[in-house]
């Protein structure tokens, strides 16, 4: 349990605290509105025996000081934006890049690191909400965006966003967990294994962007339908040398995203430990993210982390889909309502 007192703070001229939510079989959910984090998540095995399954820090000032994305809201785009730079009902817009050439998770100052207001809370369940001003980040319109995190009655967590705008302007909205279901501090995830229900990848170049294609992930070593322990895929070169995955799947129904596809379907199975998670969505990209850059960062339990001593599993658009006419558009337009939600479920 990390204390409420570490959270309990002005930040900006807004308060910060930490939120508990409780669920069935003593599972227990700890949230921060700075950032709209999960700042932990007790979870049992199939003995009963706990385990905290979230990266992170014990205190706000640690998360002010260091940010690796751990567990946050990222927008408003998730994922790259080639150039940082995109065209809309012909304007052009040119955002923050801040990684190398292009614009990631928002840019320099994005949702996780802004103060979201809570505006509805039970025991089970909490509501936050977040005004992203026009221009911010070098985003068009005022962005009226609620997350909620809901723990259900089948074990699994549930993360539901919804986002309205008074100008047109582009939304990819994603929760980047660091997960690692032997527990936080307890090794790689080298010996989790990993399903992905999907048929297709979308292809990145060497800065991490999208080629424009989507392809069959047959006789790839994007082919994750069945079961794969990490270790043996995981150091390919087709993957980043020495440091791991971070890759995208077009689930599928992928091109009928905003219009067919609403109830969540099982993406993915995130086998570690004794512990077994589905991932749910209706998002039409399933991105994997092996920790590869966590060195450098000690966390809850005081134990140094490293690459690949988590994984994210990062359902969201399609990324730079503004800049690819064959992805699903991320164009949001005054009187639509941006509507989406995954679930993390431990079966």
């Amino acid at each position: 349990m990390i204390k409420a007192s570490s959270f309990n703070r002005l930040l900006d001229g807004r308060k910060v605290g930490l939120y508990t939510l409780r669920g069935n079989n003593r599972m227990q959910l700890q949230l921060t509105n700075y950032g709209a984090k999960i700042v932990s998540w007790l979870v049992p095995d199939r003995e009963g025996r706990m385990a905290d399954v979230v990266l992170g820090f014990s205190t706000l000032d640690e998360w002010l000081a260091q940010e690796p994305y751990f567990n946050g809201i990222n927008g408003r785009c998730t994922g790259r934006i080639r150039y940082g730079r995109f065209t809309l009902d012909g304007k052009t817009y040119q955002l923050v890049c801040n990684s190398g050439e292009n614009a990631l998770h928002g840019g320099i100052h994005g949702f996780n690191e802004k103060v979201w207001e809570v505006i509805h809370q039970t025991p089970h369940s909490i509501t936050l909400h977040y005004r992203s001003d026009d221009g911010e980040e070098g985003y068009p319109g005022n962005l009226s965006v609620t997350v909620t995190y809901t723990l259900t009655r089948t074990n699994a967590l549930s993360i539901r966003y919804q986002a309205r705008t008074d100008a047109p302007t582009i939304l990819n909205l994603t929760n980047h967990a660091y997960f690692n279901l032997k527990g936080e501090g307890q090794g790689d995830i080298r010996d989790h294994s990993l399903q992905v229900f999907a048929n297709e990848y979308i292809p990145y170049d060497e800065t991490v962007s999208p080629t424009g294609e989507v392809l069959t992930v047959e006789g790839t070593p994007m082919d994750f339908r069945q079961p794969v322990r990490l270790q043996e895929r995981i150091d390919t070169p087709f993957f980043a040398p020495g440091k791991g995955i971070d890759n995208g799947w077009a689930l599928p129904g992928w091109n009928e995203f905003g219009s067919k596809v609403k109830t969540p379907r099982k993406a993915g199975i995130l086998q570690g430990g004794s512990r077994r998670m589905e991932v749910w969505t209706n998002f039409p990209c399933l991105q994997v993210y092996s920790g590869n850059y966590l060195e450098g960062y000690k966390g809850k339990s005081g134990v140094p982390y490293g690459v690949q001593t988590a994984i994210c599993l990062e359902a969201q658009g399609f990324p730079d889909a503004i800049n690819q006419p064959n992805f699903p558009s991320p164009v949001l337009r005054p009187g639509e309502t941006f509507e989406g939600e995954t679930l993390y479920r431990f079966v």
